[in-house]
C-alpha cells in the first residue's frame, strides 16, 4: 500500500498553494513562508496519521520558535521547545503502533469520562498563564498567547499517544493562533493556521476512520 494516500496528496497540494499565494499577495519575511510549508506539510501528514509527520514537523518547530522570539511571543516559544522534545518520543510510540506498510500509527479513542475534565484543567491553567505573562513580560497578546499554548500541550500529549481527541484541541488552538497572527499582520502565518482549521476537521474524519477499520 502507499504510504501517502491521494487525498492527502491533493490536500498537501492545495495548502502549499495557498500559503505561496498569500505569500505574494501580502509578502512577509522568506522564512514565514518556510516554517508555514514546512508545517503544512507536517499537519497533513499527521492528519493521515504518517509517521513522516514528524520530521517536517521537527524543521517547523525550529524556524516557527525564531519567528515567536522576533514578536516576544514567549508562551508559543515554550511550547515549541516543548513540541521539539515530545516529538522525539513521538516517534518512538507511533513507531510502536504503526502499520509497517502504510507508515499509518493505529488511532486510539479517548475515555469519554476523562475529556470534561481535562477541558476544565485546561481554561484554569490558560488564565493563569496569561496573568503571568501579563505581569511579568511584554508579550503584547498575553491572553491570546496562553490560550493557544495550554491547549497546545494537552493536544501535543494525545497526539504523541495517538488519541484521535486531540483533533478537537487542535482546532481550538489554530484557530486562537490565527487571530494572534492576523493582529501581529503576519499574513504568512496566518494562512498557515487557517489552512491547519481545516486539517483539523480532515483529520478527524482520517483518525475516526481508523478507529472504524480496527473495530472492523
Amino acid at each position: 500500500m502507499r504510504s501517502v494516500s491521494s487525498t492527502t496528496c491533493f490536500f498537501l497540494i492545495i495548502g502549499l498553494l495557498v500559503q505561496l499565494s498569500v505569500y505574494f499577495i501580502a509578502p512577509h519575511s522568506p522564512l514565514a513562508l518556510i516554517s508555514g510549508m514546512l508545517g503544512i506539510c507536517s499537519v497533513v501528514l499527521g492528519a493521515q496519521g504518517n509517521i513522516l509527520t514528524f520530521v517536517f514537523g521537527f524543521a517547523q518547530v525550529v524556524t516557527y520558535t525564531y519567528l515567536c522570539c522576533i514578536e516576544h511571543f514567549y508562551a508559543e516559544i515554550a511550547i515549541n521547545i516543548y513540541y521539539f522534545i515530545t516529538m522525539i518520543y513521538g516517534v518512538y510510540c507511533w513507531r510502536r503502533r504503526m502499520n509497517s506498510n502504510t507508515l499509518q500509527v493505529h488511532a486510539r479513542r479517548l475515555p469519554i469520562n476523562v475529556f470534561p475534565l481535562l477541558s476544565v484543567a485546561i481554561v484554569l491553567l490558560s488564565v493563569f498563564t496569561g496573568w503571568l505573562l501579563k505581569q511579568y513580560t511584554d508579550d503584547p497578546q498575553p491572553y491570546l498567547d496562553a490560550f493557544t499554548t495550554v491547549p497546545a500541550i494537552a493536544a501535543q500529549i494525545l497526539m504523541v499517544m495517538a488519541y484521535r481527541e486531540q483533533w478537537y484541541l487542535w482546532l481550538i488552538v489554530d484557530i486562537l493562533a490565527l487571530v494572534m497572527w492576523l493582529r501581529a499582520a503576519n499574513y504568512c502565518m496566518a494562512a498557515q493556521y487557517a489552512f491547519w482549521c481545516a486539517n483539523c476537521v480532515y483529520g478527524y474524519i482520517q483518525w475516526t476512520k481508523s478507529l472504524e477499520n480496527i473495530k472492523n
